[in-house]
């Protein structure tokens, strides 16, 4: 409904900014990121999702479209509402996050406000294949190098002619055994083969 409301900061919160546009405060509930980079009496640009339930309505808002789009896809998991993902994305930058679930990193997602292990698996299942690959930061973890390897052997299964639900279940069921891509390539293409 609004794309953007661009005004004066009249009031921040502990979770919220007032915004006055054109004579109408909008109370914004966001993230710690947009709370931090608004100070009071400044313009600002908020993008912003309005949330429609059953007794309330409210607008969540950030300062970038990034972030928008990631808060859009942690409300679109099962049993995660606005205020879960707007205490994920209060814990982790969208590009952080982003590596996070693509690394399958449970316990760094778990250590987010309101997020256990299983909340967090599910995170990593639902929005494995909706993270733009390209838009992340990955962390030094075990997990990091095996990503890009897992993609580059899905690639290359793929041009050979195979679906990518193919490559992708194949790359899974071997990826434990393969310390390199061409390993993980050998292997999966010997899984396919049976």
């Amino acid at each position: 409904m609004y794309q953007y409301i661009k005004g004066i900061v009249e009031e921040i919160g502990i979770d919220y900014i007032v915004i006055e546009c054109f004579g109408i405060g909008y109370r914004i509930n966001t993230s710690s990121s947009t709370i931090y980079n608004s100070k009071k009496g400044q313009e600002v640009k908020i993008y912003t999702k309005l949330i429609v339930r059953e007794d309330d309505m409210s607008l969540c808002g950030f300062t970038t479209k990034e972030e928008l789009s990631m808060f859009e896809l942690l409300n679109s998991v099962s049993k995660i509402g606005p205020k879960v993902a707007l205490g994920i994305l209060s814990f982790a930058e969208p590009k952080k996050l982003g590596g996070f679930i693509l690394s399958g990193d449970i316990n760094a997602i778990s250590k987010a406000p309101g997020v256990g292990k299983k909340t967090a698996e599910r995170i990593v299942l639902e929005l494995k294949d909706k993270i733009d690959k390209s838009n992340v930061e990955y962390q030094n973890t075990l997990f990091s190098n095996q990503v890009v390897e897992i993609d580059e052997a899905v690639a290359a299964l793929v041009a050979l002619g195979y679906s990518p639900q193919e490559a992708n279940q194949a790359a899974d069921k071997v990826k434990k055994d393969s310390n390199s891509t061409e390993e993980l390539i050998k292997k999966s293409l010997r899984y396919l083969m049976k």
